[in-house]
Protein backbone atom coordinates (compact mmCIF):
# COMPACT_ATOMS: atom_id res chain seq x y z
CA UNK A 1 0.00 0.00 0.00
CA UNK A 2 1.60 3.90 -0.91
CA UNK A 3 2.61 6.15 1.78
CA UNK A 4 -0.17 8.50 2.55
CA UNK A 5 0.90 12.10 1.71
CA UNK A 6 -0.08 15.09 3.83
CA UNK A 7 -2.93 16.71 1.96
CA UNK A 8 -3.87 20.20 1.98
CA UNK A 9 -7.25 20.74 0.56
CA UNK A 10 -8.76 24.22 -0.79
CA UNK A 11 -11.93 23.81 0.97
CA UNK A 12 -14.20 26.28 -1.28
CA UNK A 13 -12.66 24.47 -4.57
CA UNK A 14 -11.57 20.96 -3.35
CA UNK A 15 -8.51 21.64 -5.05
CA UNK A 16 -5.89 19.31 -3.01
CA UNK A 17 -1.61 19.88 -2.93
CA UNK A 18 0.10 16.22 -1.68
CA UNK A 19 2.95 17.01 -0.35
CA UNK A 20 6.17 15.63 -1.97
CA UNK A 21 7.84 14.29 1.47
CA UNK A 22 6.17 13.45 4.37
CA UNK A 23 7.20 16.20 7.33
CA UNK A 24 9.05 13.68 10.57
CA UNK A 25 7.34 15.24 13.01
CA UNK A 26 4.55 18.16 13.26
CA UNK A 27 3.73 20.39 16.65
CA UNK A 28 0.06 21.69 17.69
CA UNK A 29 0.16 24.66 19.40
CA UNK A 30 -2.89 25.47 22.55
CA UNK A 31 -3.31 28.08 24.62
CA UNK A 32 -5.27 30.23 26.86
CA UNK A 33 -5.69 33.58 28.34
CA UNK A 34 -5.98 34.39 32.08
CA UNK A 35 -6.86 37.87 33.64
CA UNK A 36 -4.98 37.89 37.72
CA UNK A 37 -6.16 40.03 40.13
CA UNK A 38 -4.47 41.01 43.04
CA UNK A 39 -7.15 40.72 46.12
CA UNK A 40 -5.33 42.47 49.47
CA UNK A 41 -4.86 39.33 52.17
CA UNK A 42 -5.14 36.68 49.98
CA UNK A 43 -1.23 34.68 49.40
CA UNK A 44 -2.41 34.57 45.57
CA UNK A 45 -4.24 36.60 42.96
CA UNK A 46 -7.52 35.44 41.49
CA UNK A 47 -7.62 34.47 37.93
CA UNK A 48 -10.07 34.48 35.15
CA UNK A 49 -10.57 33.57 32.17
CA UNK A 50 -10.60 35.18 29.74
CA UNK A 51 -10.40 33.82 26.33
CA UNK A 52 -9.05 30.70 24.37
CA UNK A 53 -6.17 31.49 22.07
CA UNK A 54 -6.37 29.28 18.38
CA UNK A 55 -4.38 25.98 17.98
CA UNK A 56 -1.59 25.78 15.45
CA UNK A 57 0.39 23.43 13.52
CA UNK A 58 3.32 23.86 12.80
CA UNK A 59 5.77 21.35 10.49
CA UNK A 60 8.34 21.53 7.88
CA UNK A 61 8.06 20.45 4.27
CA UNK A 62 10.89 18.84 2.21
CA UNK A 63 11.02 19.73 -1.86
CA UNK A 64 13.51 18.45 -4.17
CA UNK A 65 13.58 18.49 -7.69
CA UNK A 66 17.23 17.51 -8.24
CA UNK A 67 16.47 13.76 -10.68
CA UNK A 68 13.99 15.89 -12.21
CA UNK A 69 16.75 18.83 -12.88
CA UNK A 70 13.15 21.37 -12.26
CA UNK A 71 13.28 24.59 -10.38
CA UNK A 72 11.44 23.69 -6.86
CA UNK A 73 10.42 27.08 -6.81
CA UNK A 74 7.68 25.25 -9.21
CA UNK A 75 6.26 23.39 -6.50
CA UNK A 76 7.13 25.58 -3.03
CA UNK A 77 5.30 28.14 -5.15
CA UNK A 78 1.86 25.47 -4.61
CA UNK A 79 1.88 26.14 -1.22
CA UNK A 80 3.06 29.78 -0.88
CA UNK A 81 0.57 31.17 -3.04
CA UNK A 82 -1.98 29.36 -0.16
CA UNK A 83 -1.23 33.45 1.56
CA UNK A 84 -2.86 35.05 -1.59
CA UNK A 85 -6.41 37.05 -1.10
CA UNK A 86 -8.74 34.77 -2.96
CA UNK A 87 -10.89 36.49 -5.71
CA UNK A 88 -14.02 34.82 -4.82
CA UNK A 89 -13.60 35.16 -0.81
CA UNK A 90 -12.05 38.70 -0.96
CA UNK A 91 -9.30 36.66 1.99
CA UNK A 92 -7.10 33.76 1.28
CA UNK A 93 -8.63 30.51 1.54
CA UNK A 94 -9.85 27.99 4.19
CA UNK A 95 -8.01 25.12 4.10
CA UNK A 96 -7.68 21.90 5.40
CA UNK A 97 -5.08 20.33 6.31
CA UNK A 98 -5.12 16.03 6.70
CA UNK A 99 -2.94 13.18 7.22
CA UNK A 100 -4.15 10.01 8.58
CA UNK A 101 -5.85 11.21 12.23
CA UNK A 102 -4.76 14.59 11.93
CA UNK A 103 -7.77 16.80 10.18
CA UNK A 104 -6.63 20.36 10.85
CA UNK A 105 -9.20 23.21 9.63
CA UNK A 106 -7.35 26.35 9.10
CA UNK A 107 -5.72 29.45 7.10
CA UNK A 108 -2.06 29.70 6.15
CA UNK A 109 -0.48 31.91 8.12
CA UNK A 110 3.48 31.87 7.76
CA UNK A 111 5.89 30.33 5.45
CA UNK A 112 9.84 30.53 5.69
CA UNK A 113 11.22 29.01 2.72
CA UNK A 114 14.84 28.12 3.31
CA UNK A 115 16.59 27.14 -0.21
CA UNK A 116 19.49 24.51 0.06
CA UNK A 117 21.02 23.19 -3.02
CA UNK A 118 20.93 24.72 -6.52
CA UNK A 119 22.07 23.91 -10.35
CA UNK A 120 25.02 25.27 -11.95
CA UNK A 121 22.92 28.40 -13.73
CA UNK A 122 21.84 29.05 -9.83
CA UNK A 123 18.04 28.03 -9.64
CA UNK A 124 17.30 25.81 -6.14
CA UNK A 125 16.25 22.24 -6.59
CA UNK A 126 16.15 21.52 -2.54
CA UNK A 127 13.66 23.48 -0.64
CA UNK A 128 12.17 22.84 2.99
CA UNK A 129 9.61 25.03 3.80
CA UNK A 130 8.70 25.60 7.47
CA UNK A 131 4.47 26.04 7.65
CA UNK A 132 2.13 27.31 10.37
CA UNK A 133 -1.12 26.99 10.06
CA UNK A 134 -4.16 28.62 12.12
CA UNK A 135 -7.03 26.84 13.29
CA UNK A 136 -10.03 28.62 11.19
CA UNK A 137 -13.68 28.68 13.47
CA UNK A 138 -16.42 30.78 12.10
CA UNK A 139 -19.28 31.50 14.48
CA UNK A 140 -21.53 28.99 13.18
CA UNK A 141 -19.17 26.22 13.45
CA UNK A 142 -18.20 27.27 16.97
CA UNK A 143 -21.66 27.59 19.03
CA UNK A 144 -22.55 24.01 17.56
CA UNK A 145 -19.99 22.94 19.55
CA UNK A 146 -19.37 24.73 22.14
CA UNK A 147 -21.87 24.85 24.81
CA UNK A 148 -21.50 28.58 25.87
CA UNK A 149 -24.12 30.52 27.99
CA UNK A 150 -23.35 34.29 27.31
CA UNK A 151 -20.71 36.22 26.73
CA UNK A 152 -19.08 36.87 30.01
CA UNK A 153 -19.43 33.12 31.08
CA UNK A 154 -22.07 33.51 33.52
CA UNK A 155 -25.10 31.24 33.03
CA UNK A 156 -28.73 32.35 32.61
CA UNK A 157 -31.25 31.14 35.28
CA UNK A 158 -35.12 31.75 34.27
CA UNK A 159 -37.11 32.06 37.50
CA UNK A 160 -39.94 28.91 37.95
CA UNK A 161 -43.04 29.86 40.32
CA UNK A 162 -41.77 30.54 44.40
CA UNK A 163 -38.14 30.48 43.58
CA UNK A 164 -36.17 33.06 45.26
CA UNK A 165 -33.00 34.46 44.92
CA UNK A 166 -31.49 32.47 48.67
CA UNK A 167 -32.97 29.33 46.89
CA UNK A 168 -31.56 29.53 44.14
CA UNK A 169 -28.20 30.46 45.20
CA UNK A 170 -28.66 27.11 47.15
CA UNK A 171 -29.62 25.50 43.91
CA UNK A 172 -26.72 26.79 41.58
CA UNK A 173 -24.05 27.91 44.24
CA UNK A 174 -24.75 24.83 46.97
CA UNK A 175 -25.09 27.96 49.43
CA UNK A 176 -27.81 29.89 50.21
CA UNK A 177 -26.47 33.21 51.63
CA UNK A 178 -24.38 33.66 47.94
CA UNK A 179 -27.90 35.21 46.61
CA UNK A 180 -26.02 38.45 46.62
CA UNK A 181 -24.01 38.18 43.55
CA UNK A 182 -26.63 37.44 41.76
CA UNK A 183 -28.35 40.25 42.79
CA UNK A 184 -25.88 42.68 42.09
CA UNK A 185 -25.45 41.37 38.32
CA UNK A 186 -29.28 42.00 37.87
CA UNK A 187 -29.65 44.96 39.25
CA UNK A 188 -31.88 43.80 42.24
CA UNK A 189 -32.47 46.15 45.05
CA UNK A 190 -35.42 43.95 46.65
CA UNK A 191 -34.30 40.46 46.71
CA UNK A 192 -38.24 39.39 47.03
CA UNK A 193 -38.97 40.64 43.73
CA UNK A 194 -38.03 38.51 41.40
CA UNK A 195 -41.33 37.21 38.85
CA UNK A 196 -41.67 33.54 37.49
CA UNK A 197 -39.94 33.80 33.76
CA UNK A 198 -37.66 35.97 34.32
CA UNK A 199 -34.24 35.24 33.51
CA UNK A 200 -31.34 36.01 35.64
CA UNK A 201 -27.96 36.20 34.76
CA UNK A 202 -25.80 33.75 37.17
CA UNK A 203 -22.27 35.02 37.73
CA UNK A 204 -19.64 32.21 38.21
CA UNK A 205 -17.67 32.68 41.72
CA UNK A 206 -15.30 33.93 43.24
CA UNK A 207 -17.29 37.24 42.27
CA UNK A 208 -15.59 40.34 42.82
CA UNK A 209 -18.93 43.52 43.55
CA UNK A 210 -17.70 46.16 41.22
CA UNK A 211 -19.10 48.89 43.59
CA UNK A 212 -17.19 47.77 46.65
CA UNK A 213 -13.81 45.82 45.31
CA UNK A 214 -15.60 43.29 48.00
CA UNK A 215 -15.05 39.16 47.05
CA UNK A 216 -17.66 37.14 47.53
CA UNK A 217 -17.05 33.48 46.74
Amino acid sequence: MALEKVRITIEHTGVGIDVMFNPEEYTVNKDNNFASQGIPGRSGPLLQFVQGNMRTLEMELLFDTYEQRRDVREETQRIVKLLDIDSALHAPPVLRVSWGSLQFRCVLARVSQKFQMFRDDGRPVRARLTVTFNEFLDLDREAKEVNRQTADFSKAHVVTEGETLSGIAAKLYDNAQMWRPIAIVNEIDDPRSIAAGQTLRIPSLPFVNPDTGEVLQ
